[in-house]
């Protein structure tokens, strides 16, 4: 598995699926510049409502396969489980940070829904294009993260006290700040950046 703290890290597309996928995240990389701009807080939430979905999804998924064909799922379930987990723990700790707005609560509801179901069905059809797509979402959530870190550290955004929540969860200084949150959670992106490209290498590995 590649370093998780490689930050600069992307996989290129190979085929028409890799290319796809990086496409959508193009897409709704856009769509966030559009409607976020540079309110890095806000967007972290949004981007976390939706990063929190793929882990659910596909350990749900492989578990219901893992019964069918009565066989191990190599530790798969668990992981998307713990990545399901650790985006919900980023979200509570942005929910601290920035306060979304009521637009942005709708915001939330909507593209949850839309987004559930399409990746669910995604998964249905190909599970290794599903992790590619979240391979990229990743890619993307790092770029931002290292965006927000700078404008924390160029003073374009208060480095205000880190939740207790997030001390807690990271085990950070009880005096840390919102700078060491950022490399926390960005992280965690990486990790799972890296985690769902291999995993979409494997399933490509096992069809040939």
């Amino acid at each position: 598995m590649p370093d998780s703290l490689t930050l600069d890290s992307h996989y290129a597309p190979k085929n028409l699926r890799d290319r796809i996928a990086f496409g959508f995240i193009r897409v709704l990389r856009l769509c966030a510049d559009l409607f976020f701009s540079k309110r890095y807080g806000h967007r972290a939430i949004v981007l976390e409502t939706v990063a929190a979905l793929p882990g659910m999804v596909g350990g749900t998924l492989q578990h219901l396969r893992s019964l069918r064909r009565m066989k191990t799922d190599s530790g798969w379930i668990h992981t998307l489980l713990d990545e399901a987990e650790n985006e919900r723990q980023h979200l509570l700790t942005f929910m601290h940070i920035a306060k979304p707005t009521w637009f942005e609560k709708l915001l939330v509801r909507i593209v949850q829904v839309v987004f559930y179901m399409v990746y669910f069905l995604l998964y249905l059809i190909s599970p290794r294009t599903a992790h590619r797509v979240v391979g990229y979402l990743e890619e993307e959530a790092v770029h931002s993260y290292s965006q927000y870190l700078a404008g924390v550290e160029d003073g374009t955004y208060a480095n205000v006290s880190a939740p207790d929540i997030a001390i807690t969860y990271w085990k950070l200084a009880p005096d840390a700040r919102l700078r060491e949150v950022i490399i926390a959670v960005r992280a965690d992106e990486c990790l799972h950046r890296d985690v769902n490209h291999d995993f979409a290498n494997e399933l490509d590995r096992a069809l040939h």
